[in-house]
């Protein structure tokens, strides 16, 4: 008796070490701020191997884990729209019904699921449909983001031949304010603090007025003028009607910019000066 189990005492680093090895579906995470809200993707990686995937390793038709062994995690800590789908933050199972040309995305509740077992159409919170067109090659599944702009970003779902693709919103502005609340209440705020909420503001064409005496603010507190600082300040003057004042401000604004080698602001105060000078 006593030697059994000094045999499987020794055996057991053995058996923890055999687990530990490369996986044909590895693991994988992809994150990425959308407006102010955190998105991520959890999700076993699969690859093509040679085989046709969509219509042979993937049916048509058929519900699909999208990925391998338990099911894909798509998660956001604040409220987005996926496809005109309002959803709450939280953590859900993300599952594709693919089609030649589109797939049928199901968002689900039930985050412990491993494949599609168990799976029911009425925990779903989201359901939306997406092209699927022709890519190039891509040997792994791959879940990735672009064109992140504008609190929104496309997320690219891409295997083999095939390229899904659906936009996911995340309205920053809310959130964005009370955090220029909490910033202009402090007494140590500095110069580039009022001239990044004087942007944010004049991007968004909110709170205007408050933006014009943030840039004001800015500008005045610089012992030596700043191109970018004077642009933003332009910025708030036209968007407060103050066309004269603001085409002086941008050229201040350019001549610096120029004498900096900044091509990017001398460009921005030219086509803003064209804009007012109508």
């Amino acid at each position: 008796m006593m030697r059994s189990l000094l045999a499987l005492a020794l055996a057991a680093p053995l058996f923890a070490a055999a687990q530990d090895l490369p996986q044909p579906s590895p693991k994988g995470k992809v994150e990425q701020v959308v407006g102010l809200t955190n998105v991520s993707f959890e999700y076993s990686r699969p690859s093509a191997k040679g085989r046709v995937v969509f219509g042979e390793l993937v049916p048509f038709g058929k519900l699909w884990r999208l990925g391998a062994n338990a099911n894909t995690i798509f998660g956001f800590d604040g409220t987005v729209v996926i496809e005109g789908n309002k959803v709450e933050a939280g953590k859900y199972s993300l599952f594709v019904t693919p089609e030649q040309g589109a797939w049928v995305f199901h968002l689900n509740k039930n985050t412990e699921l491993w494949g599609t077992d168990g799976y029911e159409a009425s925990q779903d919170v989201a359901v939306w449909k997406a092209a699927a067109d022709g890519s190039e090659y891509t040997e792994t599944l791959t879940i990735s983001f672009d064109e992140v702009k504008d609190d929104k970003a496309r997320v690219d779902v891409r295997w083999e031949k095939t390229r899904a693709s659906f936009t996911i919103e995340a309205d920053a502005t809310e959130k964005a304010m009370a955090n220029i609340k909490e910033a202009m209440a402090k007494p140590e705020i500095k110069a580039g603090s009022y001239n990044r909420c004087a942007q944010y503001c004049i991007d968004k064409g909110v709170n205007l007025k408050e933006a014009l005496t943030w840039a004001e603010k800015a500008n005045s507190m610089e012992p030596e003028k700043k191109y970018w600082m004077l642009h933003t300040l332009a910025l708030a003057q036209g968007a407060n009607g103050m066309t004269k004042e603001a085409i002086t401000t941008a050229n201040e604004s350019m001549a610096l910019a120029e004498k900096e080698g900044d091509n990017s602001y001398v460009m921005k105060n030219k086509t803003k000066i064209a804009e007012w000078s109508k």
